[in-house]
């Protein structure tokens, strides 16, 4: 076989073009997604992104529209309860193996990964919440020294950051969340892999019924 080149194809670029418009927010759910304009907007031809909309469509981020096109998938109660129903399994694994491992920057790592967590919770900027959010969740994926684990979750980590940016944008209390995420790392770097577990699972499963509830309070309010 021919060696390859090492860059990324232009299906890949649209890709990740479309991923990080879906996650921020500046496709919000329902946005129709049209072939001919895409590819105008991004100056390439209509393939890649044909291409990049079925690997959305795979991985839940857009449905389609009959011979509209695509449009972006909707963010409600049923994706958060499905997604976060995963991630607490993720998570709970990820923290245990965490606090078993042998990381020699176990704890500057995570405490990095707080202090820049509190650094964007001072900004209040939602972007840079999100983005601290997830850094904080893959360095423990990282820490917990299985590298099939942010491969296999990365589909449910696209969901969960496009959940993150919808609920943010709401104003939702934000502070709960990083008090959780450092008892989550106190309990890794005490080595206590129960205690870990735990807490990996409680803040999933607390971020779930939060975000439900905040669902349900802002239909409400709409309706």
């Amino acid at each position: 076989m021919e060696p390859l080149s090492g860059r990324k194809s232009l299906t890949d670029e649209v890709h990740d073009r479309l991923v990080d418009a879906l996650c921020s927010g500046a496709l919000p759910p329902g946005t129709p997604l049209r072939q001919e304009a895409l590819a105008e907007e991004l100056n390439v031809s209509r393939q890649p992104v044909l291409q990049a909309l079925g690997l959305l469509r795979r991985d839940g981020l857009v449905e389609p529209m009959g011979r509209r096109g695509y449009r972006v998938a909707p963010v409600d109660a049923d994706l958060v309860r499905h997604v976060y129903d995963l991630r607490e399994a993720f998570d709970g694994l990820a923290a245990r193996l965490a606090a078993q491992s042998n990381a020699p920057d176990r704890e500057s790592a995570l405490r990095a990964a707080i202090t820049q967590g509190n650094h964007a919770l001072g900004s209040g900027d939602t972007a840079e919440l999100v983005a601290a959010d997830v850094a904080f969740h893959q360095t423990i994926y990282r820490l917990s020294g299985n590298p099939l684990l942010p491969e296999a979750s990365a589909a449910v980590w696209l969901q969960i950051r496009r959940v993150m940016h919808a609920d943010l944008q709401t104003g939702s209390s934000r502070d709960p969340i990083w008090t959780e995420h450092e008892a989550i790392a106190d309990a890794i770097c005490a080595g206590d892999g129960d205690r870990a577990q735990m807490l990996a699972i409680e803040h999933t499963h607390n971020a779930k019924h939060r975000l439900i509830s905040n669902m349900k309070d802002t239909d409400h309010h709409t309706n």
